[in-house]
């Protein structure tokens, strides 16, 4: 953007070679043999004799004081009598749209850099380069049909013109580097929000709520059996036993730590009971019991 903006500036290459239109104008009244029309000037071949910088410089500004030989499309009441209607404001709002573009593509810059903090940052630089994308985009088209216009009406009065492929193509590289950075920080938001519920999800899984529910004749705290176990306990699963009309649920690892866990929670819940009285339980559940 900043290298079709400076064109006509410097000699310094590539600045010399970026032109929107170049175009044969030896036959018309009060203009050079050559002219190249850039983003502020109007300038000769190879961007050298260049005029005054003009913000927004009407196209017939070439010919400005005669016009003569031009094409007729192209004349017109307005720039002081050298610019038909269409190309005077196709030109203006293209100029005022593709300077607004730079400047929310270099705010959008700016904040994409808070895209390596976090997701907002994604956001914001993704919000800041829609905005940006959406100016330059009307104004590189409404330049864009401009001189392609003009160079269809040169070559049919007989005059030689070309575009520059410099300016438009520093242009439209621009427009496809903007589309991706939008898309790419899109995406980052996206993805940061997804890895973040992953590893919240990851977290809660390993933290398990086991419940113990309180039986009659009970004896004790709710959370007894808990204030036992150590705080890098392995991974508890609750199991139930119904004993008469009693029901007590526990936590156990496996076959051992079941039985350890279930014998512990019948002593405090039913009163104390001998391991015969256990073993005759868990043969009568038969070997599913953990099921």
């Amino acid at each position: 953007m900043f290298f079709v903006i400076l064109g006509g500036v410097t000699h310094t290459s590539p600045l010399d070679k970026t032109y929107f239109l170049r175009a044969d104008t030896s036959g018309i009244a009060g203009a050079r043999p050559t002219t190249q029309w850039n983003y502020f000037y109007n300038c000769g071949s190879g961007n050298n004799d260049c005029g005054k910088p003009v913000p927004a410089l009407p196209f017939g500004y070439a010919w400005l004081g005669g016009g003569d030989g031009a094409p007729s499309s192209l004349l017109g009441s307005h720039g002081k009598h050298t610019t038909s209607f269409s190309y005077y404001y196709m030109w203006r709002f293209g100029w005022v749209f593709y300077l607004m573009g730079l400047l929310f593509t270099v705010f959008a810059f700016f904040t994409s850099m808070l895209a390596v903090c976090s997701r907002l940052g994604s956001f914001l630089g993704a919000l800041m380069t829609m905005a940006a994308l959406f100016f330059f985009t009307l104004g590189a088209s409404l330049m864009t049909a401009e001189f392609v216009k003009a160079r269809n009406q040169f070559n049919h009065a007989g005059l030689s013109a070309h575009l520059g492929k410099y300016a438009f193509g520093f242009t439209w590289a621009a427009w496809a580097c903007l589309f991706l950075s939008m898309i790419l920080l899109c995406i980052g938001g996206a993805v940061g929000e997804s890895r973040r519920q992953r590893r919240r999800e990851s977290k809660v899984s390993d933290v398990r709520d086991v419940l113990v529910t309180p039986t009659a004749n009970t004896g004790g705290g709710r959370f007894d059996f808990y204030r036992d176990q150590p705080r890098t306990a392995p991974k508890m699963t609750l199991h139930e036993l119904t004993l008469g009309r009693q029901t007590v649920r526990g936590v156990g690892t496996g076959d051992g730590g079941l039985w350890a866990a279930w014998r512990s929670i019948m002593k405090r819940r039913l009163g104390e009971i001998n391991d015969d009285e256990v073993t005759n339980l868990r043969a009568r559940r038969g070997p599913h019991m953990d099921k």
